[in-house]
Protein backbone atom coordinates (compact mmCIF):
# COMPACT_ATOMS: atom_id res chain seq x y z
CA UNK A 1 0.00 0.00 0.00
CA UNK A 2 1.20 3.74 -0.25
CA UNK A 3 3.26 5.20 2.50
CA UNK A 4 1.81 8.83 4.17
CA UNK A 5 4.58 10.39 1.56
CA UNK A 6 3.15 9.31 -1.26
CA UNK A 7 -0.46 9.66 0.44
CA UNK A 8 0.16 13.42 0.27
CA UNK A 9 1.24 13.69 -3.01
CA UNK A 10 -1.63 12.12 -4.54
CA UNK A 11 -3.15 14.47 -2.64
CA UNK A 12 -1.51 16.93 -4.55
CA UNK A 13 -1.60 15.85 -7.86
CA UNK A 14 -5.43 15.14 -7.31
CA UNK A 15 -6.07 18.84 -6.27
CA UNK A 16 -4.23 20.24 -9.21
CA UNK A 17 -6.40 17.91 -11.27
CA UNK A 18 -9.60 19.34 -9.87
CA UNK A 19 -8.59 22.75 -9.96
CA UNK A 20 -7.09 22.07 -13.81
CA UNK A 21 -10.57 20.58 -14.51
CA UNK A 22 -12.42 23.34 -13.57
CA UNK A 23 -12.80 26.38 -16.01
CA UNK A 24 -13.81 28.80 -12.72
CA UNK A 25 -11.08 29.33 -9.88
CA UNK A 26 -12.68 27.52 -6.32
CA UNK A 27 -13.37 29.92 -3.93
CA UNK A 28 -13.88 29.75 0.23
CA UNK A 29 -17.46 28.09 1.24
CA UNK A 30 -17.48 25.95 -2.23
CA UNK A 31 -19.03 22.51 -2.03
CA UNK A 32 -16.77 19.43 -2.71
CA UNK A 33 -17.76 15.78 -2.54
CA UNK A 34 -15.21 13.07 -1.69
CA UNK A 35 -16.76 9.82 -2.76
CA UNK A 36 -14.56 7.12 -1.46
CA UNK A 37 -14.41 3.15 -0.95
CA UNK A 38 -13.11 1.74 2.13
CA UNK A 39 -9.67 1.10 0.98
CA UNK A 40 -9.02 4.73 -0.14
CA UNK A 41 -10.52 6.21 3.61
CA UNK A 42 -6.72 7.63 4.52
CA UNK A 43 -6.37 9.42 1.28
CA UNK A 44 -9.80 10.72 1.80
CA UNK A 45 -9.00 11.84 5.59
CA UNK A 46 -5.88 13.64 3.96
CA UNK A 47 -7.80 15.74 1.29
CA UNK A 48 -10.63 16.60 3.53
CA UNK A 49 -8.04 17.74 5.58
CA UNK A 50 -6.69 20.01 2.92
CA UNK A 51 -10.40 21.29 1.65
CA UNK A 52 -11.53 22.53 5.27
CA UNK A 53 -8.12 24.34 5.06
CA UNK A 54 -8.81 26.26 2.19
CA UNK A 55 -11.97 27.36 3.36
CA UNK A 56 -13.92 25.11 1.23
CA UNK A 57 -16.95 22.63 2.12
CA UNK A 58 -16.23 18.85 2.01
CA UNK A 59 -19.09 16.07 1.88
CA UNK A 60 -17.83 13.09 2.68
CA UNK A 61 -19.66 9.96 0.99
CA UNK A 62 -18.41 6.31 1.39
CA UNK A 63 -19.10 3.98 -1.02
CA UNK A 64 -21.45 0.97 -1.41
CA UNK A 65 -19.58 -2.09 -0.22
CA UNK A 66 -19.86 -5.41 -2.79
CA UNK A 67 -22.96 -6.85 -0.71
CA UNK A 68 -24.65 -3.73 -0.65
CA UNK A 69 -23.98 -3.49 -4.16
CA UNK A 70 -25.61 -7.02 -4.66
CA UNK A 71 -28.36 -6.47 -2.51
CA UNK A 72 -29.47 -3.53 -4.30
CA UNK A 73 -29.46 -4.70 -7.60
CA UNK A 74 -30.70 -8.35 -6.52
CA UNK A 75 -33.00 -7.56 -4.44
CA UNK A 76 -34.99 -4.33 -5.56
CA UNK A 77 -38.03 -3.77 -7.38
CA UNK A 78 -38.88 -1.46 -10.46
CA UNK A 79 -39.64 1.56 -8.10
CA UNK A 80 -36.69 0.82 -5.38
CA UNK A 81 -33.95 0.75 -8.72
CA UNK A 82 -35.25 3.89 -9.86
CA UNK A 83 -35.50 5.26 -6.26
CA UNK A 84 -34.36 9.21 -5.95
CA UNK A 85 -33.04 9.82 -2.14
CA UNK A 86 -34.83 13.28 -1.29
CA UNK A 87 -32.02 16.05 -1.39
CA UNK A 88 -29.81 14.51 -4.71
CA UNK A 89 -31.01 16.65 -7.07
CA UNK A 90 -31.09 20.13 -4.85
CA UNK A 91 -27.13 18.80 -4.03
CA UNK A 92 -26.16 18.28 -7.84
CA UNK A 93 -27.84 21.78 -8.43
CA UNK A 94 -24.77 23.30 -5.85
CA UNK A 95 -22.28 20.77 -6.01
CA UNK A 96 -18.93 22.08 -7.07
CA UNK A 97 -16.68 19.64 -7.30
CA UNK A 98 -16.24 15.77 -6.81
CA UNK A 99 -13.12 13.74 -6.06
CA UNK A 100 -13.88 10.12 -6.66
CA UNK A 101 -11.55 7.71 -4.81
CA UNK A 102 -12.40 3.97 -6.77
CA UNK A 103 -10.79 1.19 -4.48
CA UNK A 104 -12.81 -2.01 -5.30
CA UNK A 105 -12.96 -4.71 -3.14
CA UNK A 106 -14.59 -7.14 -5.87
CA UNK A 107 -14.81 -6.81 -9.58
CA UNK A 108 -17.29 -9.44 -10.37
CA UNK A 109 -19.55 -9.68 -7.46
CA UNK A 110 -22.72 -8.91 -9.75
CA UNK A 111 -22.23 -11.48 -12.61
CA UNK A 112 -25.34 -12.90 -11.79
CA UNK A 113 -27.45 -9.80 -11.82
CA UNK A 114 -29.60 -9.26 -15.13
CA UNK A 115 -27.87 -6.21 -16.58
CA UNK A 116 -31.18 -4.98 -17.45
CA UNK A 117 -31.53 -4.56 -14.04
CA UNK A 118 -28.38 -2.34 -13.87
CA UNK A 119 -29.63 -0.62 -17.21
CA UNK A 120 -32.56 0.50 -15.51
CA UNK A 121 -30.92 2.37 -12.04
CA UNK A 122 -28.52 3.97 -14.38
CA UNK A 123 -31.36 5.31 -16.64
CA UNK A 124 -33.12 7.02 -13.79
CA UNK A 125 -29.96 8.42 -12.41
CA UNK A 126 -29.27 9.91 -15.67
CA UNK A 127 -31.09 13.09 -14.93
CA UNK A 128 -28.54 14.15 -12.22
CA UNK A 129 -25.36 12.92 -14.67
CA UNK A 130 -27.13 15.83 -16.85
CA UNK A 131 -27.10 18.47 -14.00
CA UNK A 132 -23.76 18.57 -13.92
CA UNK A 133 -22.89 17.96 -17.10
CA UNK A 134 -24.46 21.47 -17.42
CA UNK A 135 -23.12 23.30 -14.65
CA UNK A 136 -19.42 22.27 -16.17
CA UNK A 137 -20.27 23.29 -19.58
CA UNK A 138 -21.14 27.14 -17.19
CA UNK A 139 -17.79 26.41 -15.23
CA UNK A 140 -18.97 25.87 -11.93
CA UNK A 141 -18.97 22.59 -11.24
CA UNK A 142 -15.22 20.39 -11.70
CA UNK A 143 -14.49 16.28 -11.48
CA UNK A 144 -11.56 14.03 -10.77
CA UNK A 145 -11.25 10.18 -10.30
CA UNK A 146 -8.52 8.02 -9.18
CA UNK A 147 -7.30 4.97 -7.78
CA UNK A 148 -6.27 3.15 -4.84
CA UNK A 149 -4.80 -0.52 -5.23
CA UNK A 150 -6.78 -3.69 -3.51
CA UNK A 151 -6.25 -7.10 -3.11
CA UNK A 152 -8.87 -8.04 -6.12
CA UNK A 153 -7.31 -5.56 -7.93
CA UNK A 154 -3.98 -6.94 -8.10
CA UNK A 155 -5.56 -10.77 -8.43
CA UNK A 156 -7.73 -10.29 -11.70
CA UNK A 157 -4.78 -8.31 -12.82
CA UNK A 158 -2.37 -11.04 -12.20
CA UNK A 159 0.46 -8.65 -10.22
CA UNK A 160 0.99 -8.73 -6.68
CA UNK A 161 0.11 -5.98 -4.03
CA UNK A 162 3.15 -4.94 -4.84
CA UNK A 163 4.06 -4.58 -8.32
CA UNK A 164 0.54 -3.02 -8.78
CA UNK A 165 0.93 -0.26 -6.14
CA UNK A 166 4.09 0.38 -8.27
CA UNK A 167 2.42 0.83 -10.95
CA UNK A 168 0.08 3.39 -9.34
CA UNK A 169 3.23 5.30 -8.50
CA UNK A 170 4.68 5.18 -11.68
CA UNK A 171 1.45 6.15 -13.38
CA UNK A 172 0.97 9.20 -11.26
CA UNK A 173 4.37 10.25 -11.04
CA UNK A 174 3.98 9.46 -7.74
CA UNK A 175 7.91 8.78 -7.31
CA UNK A 176 9.20 12.32 -8.48
CA UNK A 177 10.05 14.98 -6.31
CA UNK A 178 7.34 17.38 -7.60
CA UNK A 179 4.28 15.29 -9.39
CA UNK A 180 2.30 18.07 -10.19
CA UNK A 181 5.19 19.61 -11.95
CA UNK A 182 5.99 16.33 -14.12
CA UNK A 183 1.71 17.00 -14.62
CA UNK A 184 1.73 20.14 -15.41
CA UNK A 185 4.82 19.43 -18.38
CA UNK A 186 2.68 17.07 -19.98
CA UNK A 187 -0.42 19.03 -19.94
CA UNK A 188 1.89 21.59 -22.17
CA UNK A 189 3.26 19.22 -24.28
CA UNK A 190 -0.41 17.72 -24.85
CA UNK A 191 -1.46 21.25 -25.65
CA UNK A 192 0.94 21.59 -28.66
CA UNK A 193 -1.08 18.18 -30.27
CA UNK A 194 -4.23 19.32 -29.48
CA UNK A 195 -3.46 22.76 -31.38
CA UNK A 196 -2.10 20.86 -34.34
CA UNK A 197 -4.55 18.22 -34.53
CA UNK A 198 -7.39 20.74 -33.73
CA UNK A 199 -6.10 22.63 -36.90
CA UNK A 200 -6.63 19.87 -39.38
CA UNK A 201 -10.00 19.68 -40.95
CA UNK A 202 -10.64 16.54 -40.94
CA UNK A 203 -13.52 14.70 -43.00
CA UNK A 204 -13.04 11.25 -41.47
CA UNK A 205 -10.22 9.60 -39.17
CA UNK A 206 -9.42 5.60 -40.83
CA UNK A 207 -7.90 3.22 -37.62
CA UNK A 208 -6.15 0.06 -38.74
CA UNK A 209 -5.06 -2.77 -36.71
CA UNK A 210 -4.90 -6.41 -37.47
CA UNK A 211 -8.20 -6.95 -35.90
CA UNK A 212 -9.32 -3.41 -36.91
CA UNK A 213 -10.89 -1.63 -39.65
CA UNK A 214 -12.93 1.53 -38.39
CA UNK A 215 -14.09 4.97 -39.98
CA UNK A 216 -14.66 7.51 -37.35
CA UNK A 217 -15.85 11.19 -38.30
CA UNK A 218 -15.27 14.06 -36.21
CA UNK A 219 -18.13 15.86 -37.01
CA UNK A 220 -18.99 19.77 -37.60
CA UNK A 221 -18.18 22.09 -34.21
CA UNK A 222 -15.91 19.15 -32.42
CA UNK A 223 -12.35 19.96 -30.72
CA UNK A 224 -9.53 16.98 -29.41
CA UNK A 225 -9.42 17.41 -25.74
CA UNK A 226 -7.78 15.51 -23.06
CA UNK A 227 -5.17 15.69 -19.94
CA UNK A 228 -7.04 18.02 -18.52
CA UNK A 229 -7.15 16.77 -14.67
CA UNK A 230 -10.08 15.48 -14.94
CA UNK A 231 -8.85 11.86 -14.44
CA UNK A 232 -5.57 10.72 -12.34
CA UNK A 233 -4.01 9.03 -14.62
CA UNK A 234 -4.94 10.30 -18.24
CA UNK A 235 -3.06 10.73 -20.79
CA UNK A 236 -5.76 10.66 -23.85
CA UNK A 237 -6.21 13.07 -26.17
CA UNK A 238 -10.09 12.48 -27.81
CA UNK A 239 -13.13 13.90 -28.80
CA UNK A 240 -16.74 13.20 -29.09
CA UNK A 241 -17.67 12.30 -32.60
CA UNK A 242 -20.46 12.28 -34.84
CA UNK A 243 -22.17 9.41 -34.20
CA UNK A 244 -24.02 8.82 -37.75
CA UNK A 245 -20.52 8.15 -39.43
CA UNK A 246 -19.41 5.26 -37.52
CA UNK A 247 -18.84 2.41 -39.81
CA UNK A 248 -16.77 -0.87 -40.13
CA UNK A 249 -15.06 -2.88 -37.33
CA UNK A 250 -13.74 -2.28 -33.77
CA UNK A 251 -11.76 -4.58 -31.52
CA UNK A 252 -11.03 -4.32 -27.99
CA UNK A 253 -8.01 -6.74 -27.03
CA UNK A 254 -8.57 -5.63 -23.39
CA UNK A 255 -10.73 -7.32 -21.24
CA UNK A 256 -13.30 -4.75 -19.30
CA UNK A 257 -14.08 -5.28 -16.04
CA UNK A 258 -18.00 -3.33 -16.03
CA UNK A 259 -20.84 -3.31 -13.43
CA UNK A 260 -19.42 -6.54 -11.42
CA UNK A 261 -18.79 -8.41 -15.03
CA UNK A 262 -15.88 -9.66 -16.92
CA UNK A 263 -16.10 -9.00 -20.69
CA UNK A 264 -13.11 -10.11 -22.87
CA UNK A 265 -12.20 -9.75 -26.85
CA UNK A 266 -15.46 -7.67 -27.81
CA UNK A 267 -15.38 -7.32 -31.65
CA UNK A 268 -18.61 -4.59 -32.73
CA UNK A 269 -19.37 -4.17 -36.06
CA UNK A 270 -21.06 -0.39 -36.83
CA UNK A 271 -23.43 0.07 -39.85
CA UNK A 272 -25.18 3.73 -40.15
CA UNK A 273 -23.33 4.72 -37.09
CA UNK A 274 -24.93 2.17 -34.69
CA UNK A 275 -23.75 -1.49 -33.71
CA UNK A 276 -25.45 -4.01 -35.67
CA UNK A 277 -22.59 -7.15 -34.30
CA UNK A 278 -21.20 -8.14 -31.71
CA UNK A 279 -18.95 -10.75 -31.30
CA UNK A 280 -17.56 -11.83 -27.31
CA UNK A 281 -15.04 -14.44 -26.25
CA UNK A 282 -16.71 -13.65 -22.88
CA UNK A 283 -19.55 -11.75 -21.27
CA UNK A 284 -21.26 -11.78 -24.38
CA UNK A 285 -24.72 -11.78 -23.63
CA UNK A 286 -24.18 -9.01 -21.06
CA UNK A 287 -22.38 -6.47 -23.81
CA UNK A 288 -25.69 -7.11 -25.81
CA UNK A 289 -27.62 -6.34 -23.06
CA UNK A 290 -25.80 -2.77 -21.81
CA UNK A 291 -25.69 -1.78 -25.81
CA UNK A 292 -29.54 -2.62 -25.40
CA UNK A 293 -30.03 -0.37 -22.19
CA UNK A 294 -31.24 2.89 -24.58
CA UNK A 295 -31.43 3.73 -27.86
CA UNK A 296 -28.16 5.55 -27.90
CA UNK A 297 -26.30 2.98 -25.90
CA UNK A 298 -25.79 1.34 -29.66
CA UNK A 299 -23.66 4.60 -30.66
CA UNK A 300 -20.46 6.09 -30.37
CA UNK A 301 -19.41 8.67 -27.41
CA UNK A 302 -16.30 8.81 -27.63
CA UNK A 303 -13.06 8.31 -29.57
CA UNK A 304 -9.67 8.36 -27.75
CA UNK A 305 -5.70 8.15 -28.91
CA UNK A 306 -3.10 7.89 -26.01
CA UNK A 307 0.24 8.66 -26.83
CA UNK A 308 3.00 6.15 -25.59
CA UNK A 309 5.76 9.31 -24.28
CA UNK A 310 3.53 10.20 -21.82
CA UNK A 311 1.84 6.77 -20.05
CA UNK A 312 4.08 5.14 -17.80
CA UNK A 313 1.38 2.35 -17.86
CA UNK A 314 2.73 -1.11 -19.17
CA UNK A 315 0.42 -3.65 -17.90
CA UNK A 316 -3.17 -4.93 -17.92
CA UNK A 317 -4.51 -3.17 -14.35
CA UNK A 318 -8.21 -4.57 -14.37
CA UNK A 319 -9.62 -1.21 -14.05
CA UNK A 320 -10.45 1.39 -16.93
CA UNK A 321 -9.18 4.34 -15.85
CA UNK A 322 -5.92 3.18 -16.08
CA UNK A 323 -6.49 0.53 -18.86
CA UNK A 324 -7.73 3.27 -21.13
CA UNK A 325 -4.59 5.70 -20.30
CA UNK A 326 -2.11 2.03 -21.36
CA UNK A 327 1.33 2.87 -23.13
CA UNK A 328 3.10 0.07 -23.32
CA UNK A 329 4.70 -0.22 -26.74
CA UNK A 330 2.35 0.53 -29.04
CA UNK A 331 -0.08 3.12 -26.76
CA UNK A 332 -3.59 2.54 -27.01
CA UNK A 333 -6.90 3.50 -28.81
CA UNK A 334 -10.13 3.56 -27.08
CA UNK A 335 -14.34 3.73 -28.22
CA UNK A 336 -16.85 4.40 -26.02
CA UNK A 337 -20.28 3.32 -26.51
CA UNK A 338 -22.70 5.56 -25.48
CA UNK A 339 -22.86 9.22 -23.79
CA UNK A 340 -21.13 11.63 -25.69
CA UNK A 341 -18.94 14.79 -24.11
CA UNK A 342 -20.15 17.74 -24.54
CA UNK A 343 -16.90 20.19 -24.03
CA UNK A 344 -15.59 18.58 -26.71
CA UNK A 345 -17.99 20.68 -28.81
CA UNK A 346 -16.36 23.72 -30.57
CA UNK A 347 -18.18 26.79 -29.50
CA UNK A 348 -19.84 28.39 -26.66
CA UNK A 349 -21.44 25.56 -24.40
CA UNK A 350 -24.21 27.58 -23.68
CA UNK A 351 -25.56 27.63 -27.41
CA UNK A 352 -25.03 23.93 -27.10
CA UNK A 353 -29.18 22.68 -26.26
CA UNK A 354 -30.33 19.19 -26.90
CA UNK A 355 -32.09 20.20 -30.52
CA UNK A 356 -28.13 21.28 -31.46
CA UNK A 357 -26.66 18.34 -30.18
CA UNK A 358 -28.56 15.84 -31.71
CA UNK A 359 -28.06 18.04 -34.88
CA UNK A 360 -24.54 17.68 -34.66
CA UNK A 361 -24.89 14.41 -33.79
CA UNK A 362 -23.31 14.54 -30.03
CA UNK A 363 -24.72 10.90 -28.65
CA UNK A 364 -26.93 10.59 -25.77
CA UNK A 365 -27.60 7.88 -23.48
CA UNK A 366 -26.97 6.45 -19.76
CA UNK A 367 -24.06 4.61 -20.81
CA UNK A 368 -20.84 5.34 -21.44
CA UNK A 369 -17.99 2.21 -21.69
CA UNK A 370 -14.89 2.93 -22.61
CA UNK A 371 -13.32 -0.71 -24.80
CA UNK A 372 -9.45 -0.78 -25.14
CA UNK A 373 -7.27 -1.39 -28.32
CA UNK A 374 -3.77 -1.99 -27.37
CA UNK A 375 -2.68 -3.45 -31.01
CA UNK A 376 -0.22 -1.92 -33.16
CA UNK A 377 -2.06 0.71 -35.04
CA UNK A 378 -2.48 3.32 -38.02
CA UNK A 379 -4.91 6.35 -37.83
CA UNK A 380 -4.93 7.85 -41.32
CA UNK A 381 -7.13 11.32 -41.30
CA UNK A 382 -8.36 12.30 -44.73
CA UNK A 383 -8.95 15.90 -45.00
CA UNK A 384 -11.66 17.93 -46.59
CA UNK A 385 -9.65 18.79 -49.65
CA UNK A 386 -8.87 15.32 -50.04
CA UNK A 387 -5.23 15.03 -48.42
CA UNK A 388 -4.05 12.18 -46.28
CA UNK A 389 -2.03 12.21 -43.09
CA UNK A 390 -1.09 9.56 -40.77
CA UNK A 391 -1.95 11.51 -37.32
CA UNK A 392 -0.95 8.59 -35.28
CA UNK A 393 1.38 5.44 -35.18
CA UNK A 394 3.56 3.55 -33.41
CA UNK A 395 2.00 4.83 -30.39
CA UNK A 396 2.43 8.26 -31.19
CA UNK A 397 1.24 11.79 -32.40
CA UNK A 398 3.18 11.72 -35.84
CA UNK A 399 2.82 15.86 -34.80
Amino acid sequence: MFTNEKLEKYADVLLWGIKTARTEKYKPGDIMMIRFDRSAVHLAEILQGRLLDQGLNPIMRGGLTPLMEHHFYGKSNGKQLAFIAPGERALCENLNGTISLLAPESLTHLSDIDPMKIGKAAVARKFLRDILQKREDRGSFGWTVCMSPTEKLAKQAKLTMRQYTNQIVKACYLDKPDPVKEWKNIHKKAMTIKKWINGLDIKYLHVESRNMDLMITPGEKRKWIGISGHNIPSFEIFLSPDWRGTRGVYYANQPSFRSGNYVEGVKLTFNRGSVTGVDARKGGVFTEKQISMDPGARRVGEFSLTDRRFSRINRFMANTLFDENFGGPCGNCHLALGASYSDTFDGDPKDLTRVKKKELGFNDSALHWDLVNTEPKQVTAVLRSGKKITIYEDGMFQL
